[in-house]
């Protein structure tokens, strides 16, 4: 399940990809099959074995490079390991909303990409995530909980004043809204709950089967209701760029 849309950043062979919040891989994934060297990182070091082995698989199936996935690294966002402008690509997914001090991580990202290229940055979208803090304290308040609901333009800004100018924006994942409002409601913890281990069964069937029907409605629902919003940025390729757009 892809929150950014790759077609949008122009991934060439070789370029130089960091997957900042990597998760469980999925975006990591993605940019191997497209020819990416990438660097998976996270605070969690819980799944970043699982990303190396996954890693490690597609390259024995030769869907991507044996020497295209670096060994993952727990990294904080407000202070990355990495040279500056070391990457052609940055991803961002579903990790600023964690972070109190976002505009240090926002500056970071800034610092590690190479000029001219492109960071994406996703994030839950306003108004289905203020329903999610309407419904659940436990949303906002348990460990590793959203500190913060970005609005578009905000976002945008924040962006744009650590150095990363504004490209476009889109949303995605309408069906995860309504599943977060369920599990909100009868408790985020309790995924035994019927209505969300039902609803839960729909989008493991959806994203597994891919039908046609059901991933049409979404994108047309997308604009409306999508669980995320996706913003695609660029950092100035020299200083007089840099300061036409400040």
């Amino acid at each position: 399940m892809l929150t950014v849309d790759f077609d949008r950043l122009a991934i060439k062979p070789g370029d130089l990809l960091l997957d900042l919040g990597c998760g469980a891989g999925r975006h990591t994934f993605e940019a191997l099959k497209r020819g990416a060297n990438v660097v998976p990182a996270d605070l969690d070091r819980s799944n970043l074995p699982t990303v190396a082995a996954m890693g490690a698989a597609m390259s024995e199936a030769d869907e991507a490079r044996a020497d295209a996935l670096s060994t993952p690294v727990q990294s904080d966002a407000l202070a990355l390991p990495f040279a500056d402008n070391s990457f052609d690509h940055v991803i961002v997914s579903e990790v600023l909303e964690h972070i109190p001090a976002d505009e240090a991580a926002m500056a970071e990202i800034a610092r590690v990409l190479k000029p001219g290229r492109t960071a994406v940055v996703t994030v839950p979208r306003f108004w289905p995530e203020r329903i999610c803090w309407a419904l659940s304290k436990t949303y906002t308040s348990s460990a590793g909980g959203h500190v913060r609901i970005y609005r578009s333009p905000e976002l945008i800004d924040r962006l744009g004043r650590a150095g990363l100018t504004f490209i476009a924006t889109h949303h995605a994942h309408a069906f995860h809204s309504p599943y977060w409002w369920v599990k909100c409601a009868v408790g985020v913890d309790r995924d035994s709950a019927l209505p969300a281990r039902m609803y839960k069964r729909f989008l493991e069937w959806q994203i597994v089967n891919r039908p046609p029907l059901a991933d049409g409605l979404e994108r047309a629902l997308d604009p409306f209701m999508g669980k995320s919003l996706v913003v695609y940025t660029r950092k100035a390729a020299n200083e007089a760029e840099a300061r036409r757009v400040a």
